[in-house]
């Protein structure tokens, strides 16, 4: 799993004002799950979460990553924010 396949595929179908993946996985080493996946880090600010509660800006995150998620994603913290709120 490359930080550039999720930055890639964000930026497609969200368009963010601004976005920040890191690659947390090296903190997770020996860590069960770290065997499944990597664990990564996103902050992002999009026009797509206007009016969206945080779960639903979640769920569209994920949604977007699905098709990464069984490729690699073990973990994945998500700060999504509107414009308005960053």
């Amino acid at each position: 799993m490359k930080v550039a396949e999720i930055d890639a595929l964000l930026r497609r179908e969200l368009t963010p004002l601004s976005l920040e993946v890191q690659d947390d996985s090296a903190a997770h080493a020996g860590h069960a799950g770290a065997r499944e996946g990597g664990h990564y880090t996103v902050r992002i600010v999009s026009e797509r979460f206007r009016g969206l509660s945080p779960v639903a800006r979640h769920r569209l995150v994920y949604h977007v990553l699905g098709s990464l998620s069984a490729r690699g994603i073990h973990a994945l913290a998500i700060d999504a924010r509107a414009p308005e709120d960053a």
